[in-house]
């Protein structure tokens, strides 16, 4: 009897030790660690794929967007930071527009846990975090991102919910252009018919483009230039000259010899040398006798070199003395000019509203010295229509110290 009770003694403090051991209780935490990050970790991936095809315009439909009371939508705002419509509206476009994704608040005991989930299977997403207290914190050591308090208020943001912010562009669409019915322009020959400036005009075709003899276009001169890969090989005594756009060997060492206050000079006509009156003791001449007008790239039929008329209504033409070349540049006379401008100028004035001129390239602008020292805006926001526009900044305010009107005007 004796034997039996210490065999069931022993039993029972066996089974008490195997359960209460410390290799078990390490067992069964070590499992609910799992558990719960695996957990979280689900939300956070569900949270993802909702986003992600939020972006995409695509549906996510899964178990877990209802488990995890998670939603996604559009928030764009004014750029005073208020709540405005997510659509473009007379051309213009919300100041800022994002995708939000939020989901149910996380325990406040699993705000590391998630932390780390985040920093692990997350690390590049910089607006992906737990909501506390306006702002996004952020896994690893990236710190948190502040949230407009628009979106808190639009999206009832609580702490601890698991937030993902991600700002896009709303695209703009394609813009159709229809020309004004008008009477049919006649061209006469060696110009052709072209739609430029809210008008047909004639103009002369892309000659330059088409250097005859031994010539080849230089689009940094605009003008054709000698082209060195046709340079012939010539006698010992001689070197290769362009005559009539074509290569010639001739004598480069006159054997004329001339009387005073006269040089030597090569007729190209005839390849002999003649005594002509030495330009460097003649009469001043006149600076820019024949001017160059600045050229213009553009579709076929648009001239290399722009003559006088290629100047808009809004434009004034320029001269440089010192390269003699012509530009156009804004005539802020022209303001009142209803082709510059087809609305009443008073109006566009405030501290909400200015000019700006539609600047097509930046090399057109590095003409005015007036904006030597800021920086052409060349944006969606801003037209490159070659006149004067009208820049409403809405609720916000001009950025003073970027802007110059008539020529620029920038919002803050």
């Amino acid at each position: 009897m004796n034997i039996f009770m210490m065999i069931l003694v022993a039993v029972f403090m066996l089974g008490f030790y195997m359960i209460s051991s410390p290799s078990q209780r390490v067992t069964e935490q070590e499992t609910e660690y799992a558990i719960n990050k695996s957990d979280l970790r689900s939300i956070a991936e569900c949270a993802a794929a909702k986003h992600n095809a939020q972006i995409r315009g695509t549906a996510f439909q899964d178990v877990c967007v209802e488990q995890n009371n998670i939603r996604s939508q559009f928030v764009c705002l004014t750029a005073g930071m208020r709540i405005t419509s997510c659509e473009i509206v007379r051309n213009k476009k919300p100041d800022y527009t994002y995708i939000i994704t939020a989901t149910g608040a996380v325990d406040a005991d699993n705000y590391n846990n998630m932390l780390e989930i985040l920093e692990e299977y997350f690390p590049d997403v910089g607006t992906f975090g737990i909501f506390i207290d306006g702002k996004i914190m952020i896994g690893g050591a990236t710190g948190a991102r502040i949230v407009p308090d628009a979106i808190t208020e639009e999206m009832e943001l609580q702490n601890g919910q698991l937030v993902y912010m991600t700002q896009y562009e709303i695209p703009t669409e394609d813009t159709v252009f229809t020309a004004p019915v008008q009477t049919d322009v006649i061209c006469p020959i060696g110009t052709i018919k072209t739609y430029r400036f809210g008008r047909w005009q004639c103009i002369g075709y892309n000659t330059k483009t088409d250097c005859g003899g031994d010539t080849i276009w230089d689009s940094d001169l605009m003008e054709c230039v000698a082209d060195e890969s046709k340079k012939p090989l010539c006698a010992e005594q001689q070197t290769a000259v362009l005559v009539d756009s074509v290569w010639e060997c001739v004598n480069p060492f006159p054997e004329k010899v001339c009387p005073d206050e006269m040089t030597a000079r090569l007729n190209y006509t005839t390849l002999e040398w003649e005594c002509v009156a030495n330009p460097a003791g003649g009469g001043a001449t006149k600076k820019c006798e024949n001017l160059s007008q600045g050229a213009i790239v553009g579709a076929v039929g648009t001239t290399l070199r722009a003559p006088a008329s290629s100047c808009t209504d809004c434009e004034k033409m320029i001269t440089d003395y010192d390269t003699c070349e012509t530009f156009c540049i804004p005539d802020p006379s022209q303001i009142n000019n209803p082709a510059c401008y087809p609305r009443d100028a008073n109006e566009c004035s405030g501290p909400n509203r200015g000019f700006y001129f539609g600047f097509p390239t930046y090399s057109y602008a590095s003409n005015i010295p007036e904006i030597q020292n800021y920086s052409i805006p060349l944006d969606a926001h801003h037209s490159q229509n070659r006149k004067f526009n009208c820049m409403d900044c809405g609720d916000g305010e001009i950025d003073s110290e970027r802007s110059v009107p008539p020529y620029i005007t920038i919002c803050k």
